[in-house]
């Protein structure tokens, strides 16, 4: 016990370790006004089952995306589908009905949804009202390294 309390009474004197320093430079050529992107409902683009809204495209941050989809009551943005892409779906508002090779679950807002790299997959709007979810993905990724990653346990 003694020994304990020693060590704890040298911790508490010891000088609090300085927090960890950055490691690499800031990739150059972004600013606040390159980094801020406010919703403008101008800039959606009509699709048959709504619309898009793209808050970062491909042009931004090397391929990584942020996509803004509107899906109309009782539609689907598109068929089920596979691509070389890991995805993200993070629902909004409305009840998805999310589609995972063959698979398929109801979900609500506040739900993140996510669809690794060639599995089929899909959503559609099972409720009365729009869905409204946030597409996160990055285009341009190794289809090797994309393809060899595992589910952690």
């Amino acid at each position: 016990m003694k020994y304990f309390a020693a060590l704890l009474l040298t911790a508490a004197l010891l000088p609090a370790a300085e927090p960890a320093k950055p490691v690499g430079t800031p990739v150059p050529g972004y600013s606040m006004a390159s980094c801020v992107h406010p919703y403008d409902a101008t800039k959606n683009k009509p699709t048959p089952s709504g619309f898009v809204h793209w808050f970062a495209d491909e042009s931004l941050a090397n391929g990584k995306t942020v996509k803004l989809s509107v899906v109309g009551p009782h539609l689907a943005s598109h068929l089920p589908h596979r691509h070389a892409e890991d995805e993200f779906f993070f629902i909004l508002e409305g009840q998805a009905e999310f589609y995972l090779d063959g698979a398929t679950q109801v979900v609500g807002p506040q739900t993140l949804l996510y669809c690794p790299s060639w599995h089929e997959h899909g959503i559609r709007n099972v409720g009365d009202k729009d869905l409204r979810y946030l597409v996160i993905k990055q285009y341009g990724r190794p289809v090797a390294e994309s393809a060899t990653k595992t589910p952690a346990k």
